[in-house]
């Protein structure tokens, strides 16, 4: 049996951007993603704070240092500039695996 598994969290990231033209995704600033594991193209879930929607997509690296949350193509109507979200992805793990998991965190 495996286990799917919190792997990775972004905790009330705020959206500086919405890009409604564009392919798809989350733009985020690699800093971010390194600091959690993310890596471009994994998919995401994300929750927005402020009203409650939830939605998949990937993430993909904006540039580096600029704090970017920029929710892109469709993405854009599920959010707007200021809204908290958390940017959550997920592994999957063999029980023993997940006996001593923790996820990586980032509290903004």
């Amino acid at each position: 049996m495996q286990l799917t598994l919190l792997k990775a969290k972004l905790h009330r990231i705020r959206v500086t951007e919405a890009c409604l033209d564009y392919e798809g995704s989350l733009t985020l600033d690699p800093d971010d993603m390194e600091a959690v594991g993310i890596v471009p193209y994994e998919k995401i879930l994300c929750a927005d704070v402020e009203n409650g929607n939830r939605f998949e997509t990937y993430a993909i690296a904006g540039a580096r240092g600029s704090h970017v949350c920029c929710l892109n193509g469709a993405a854009a109507h599920q959010g707007k500039v200021g809204d908290r979200l958390i940017v959550m992805a997920f592994g999957v793990f063999s029980p023993e695996e997940a006996a001593n998991w923790t996820p990586r965190v980032k509290h903004f």
